[in-house]
């Protein structure tokens, strides 16, 4: 029979996962249905509401209580949550009072981590920067497992490559940092194959595993690897993409859009081309307004009948309202 402690928190480790009967829960810790009641009383006492139902369907859960008692997380439930906290903590989260809570939170978590799952965590916030959050999508979350988070992390670390797999195939990369950007992930590495820098959704990897080849560091596409990652998603990344020639230089526009909604290479000094990426034609005609600037829509070919459809209906809007403000005669 275990000691009285570990066998209490064993206890509580098993309630907080579902309900369970007095001969369920004395047979997983090999004690007395007794000796499981008396148990349940010390939780009871330390604060844990344990809630008892009697009947066919009856036994022992662990409900809410007043207090907030302490909790018991595996290794992997435990670095779920460091990382969700210290991803917050680093810009996810826009909430103006929470960032004190998070330090406190974060700092407990660490606190009491075993050495190796430390390692996990400070692995990858030391690698993964946050994108900017002024930008937003249409398209669903894409979660990503864990285990590839910290694969990776690893591997950015000590610059060893990895082998990737996705839909179209098996790819040998060297990573160089994560980029975390509207609840997405993104590898910033360079691709063996096309030998090219790339930024890749960690959610198209369904399986990620290190190399023992250690590589150099090569130089990086760009000093700033969010930027890289924002350029990367407007031209490659979107359901839809358009060309358009903006009437203005490229320093006015690339001061009025966020990166992430377009690439602007300039022409000469009073025009430049934007190339920019949506989820749907229409939030790129959406886009096209907020610039207050004339434009040429130079493709694709949907982009420019939307807009002609959206024009015909501002002009007959605005014919309609001059009908109505027209002075009626009376013979």
């Amino acid at each position: 029979m275990a000691a009285t402690t570990p066998r209490v928190l064993r206890l509580l480790a098993l309630l907080q996962d579902r309900s369970y009967t007095g001969s369920e829960l004395a047979a997983r810790l090999d004690i007395t249905e007794r000796t499981v009641r008396n148990d349940i009383a010390r939780l009871r006492e330390l604060g844990y509401p344990v809630h008892a139902q009697r009947g066919a369907i009856g036994g022992y859960r662990l409900g809410r209580g007043a207090t907030m008692p302490p909790l018991l997380l595996d290794d992997e439930e435990a670095v779920a949550v460091a990382l969700s906290i210290a991803v917050a903590h680093d810009g996810a989260l826009a909430v103006s009072d929470i960032g004190d809570h998070l330090t406190r939170a974060l700092r407990k978590i660490e606190q009491i981590l075993p050495k190796r799952l430390q390692r996990k965590v400070s692995a990858l916030r030391d690698v993964t920067e946050i994108g900017p959050a002024t930008t937003g999508s249409r398209e669903p979350d894409a979660p990503v497992r864990a285990d590839l988070l910290t694969t990776l992390a690893d591997a950015i670390r000590r610059t060893t490559a990895v082998t990737v797999e996705t839909a179209s195939g098996t790819t040998e990369l060297e990573p160089y940092r994560l980029i975390n950007w509207q609840r997405r992930w993104y590898l910033v590495a360079y691709a063996m194959t096309t030998h090219d820098w790339t930024a890749i959704p960690v959610a198209q990897l369904t399986r990620a595993a290190t190399n023992p080849r250690v590589f150099a560091p090569r130089r990086l596409p760009d000093d700033d690897l969010v930027a890289f990652v924002m350029r990367h998603i407007a031209t490659t990344a979107w359901r839809v993409h358009a060309r358009v020639t903006v009437l203005e230089s490229a320093e006015t526009v690339i001061a009025r859009i966020n990166p992430a909604v377009g690439v602007v290479e300039p022409i000469d000094e009073h025009s430049c081309v934007l190339f920019t990426g949506a989820d749907a034609m229409e939030t790129i005609a959406i886009y096209l307004s907020m610039l207050m600037m004339d434009f040429r829509v130079d493709g694709p070919p949907e982009l420019v009948a939307h807009l002609r459809v959206l024009a015909r209906r501002y002009t007959e809007s605005v014919a309609g309202s001059q009908c109505r403000d027209q002075p009626t005669a009376l013979h």
